[in-house]
């Protein structure tokens, strides 16, 4: 089995810690999209809960949004119930955060963030998050993620 980096080994740490009972798993090729992440684990994109990271202006705190790979995130729907949001550059994602981009875990943050969690989720019996590497994802059911993240379910995605 190849070894976990160090992003990822804090992760599953945080995992055996909760007593999640699922494994931190390395993917051969990269998770860095929802696409890429679902094409290596066959599961489907919308299976894939991918952590996007937003800067909120007013007082520069970070704001994940954990959604559906297959939905885009509608920056007004989140902007209406966090305030006004900002790009969050790489630099800004690895120092509040602590991951690099395609790698954010919704858990295990450096600093304490605002997070929202994309309600599409809840109709999957399970989904995949990356584990704070590109190649590493962990499974949990939406309930583990709702109350691993202690964050509210809100309406994100953009509707045709």
């Amino acid at each position: 089995m190849q070894e976990l980096p160090p992003s990822a080994q804090r992760i599953a740490a945080l995992l055996r810690e909760q007593g999640h009972d699922q494994p931190v798993t390395m993917l051969s090729d990269s998770a860095r999209t929802a696409a890429e992440a679902a094409a290596g684990l066959g599961c489907t994109v919308a299976e894939i809960a991918k952590s996007i990271v937003f800067r909120r202006l007013s007082d520069d705190r970070a704001v994940v949004v954990v959604a559906s790979g297959v939905n885009r995130v509608d920056e007004g729907k989140v902007a209406g119930l966090v305030g006004a949001l900002g790009k969050a550059d790489a630099a800004f994602v690895r120092e509040r955060i602590g991951f690099a981009i395609g790698g954010v875990s919704p858990i295990g943050h450096t600093e304490p963030s605002l997070m929202l969690v994309d309600e599409d989720l809840m109709q999957l019996p399970f989904v995949w998050a990356a584990a704070g590497h590109p190649h590493a994802v962990f499974k949990l059911t939406p309930r583990q993620l709702l109350a691993m993240t202690g964050a509210p379910l809100a309406d994100v995605a953009q509707r045709a």
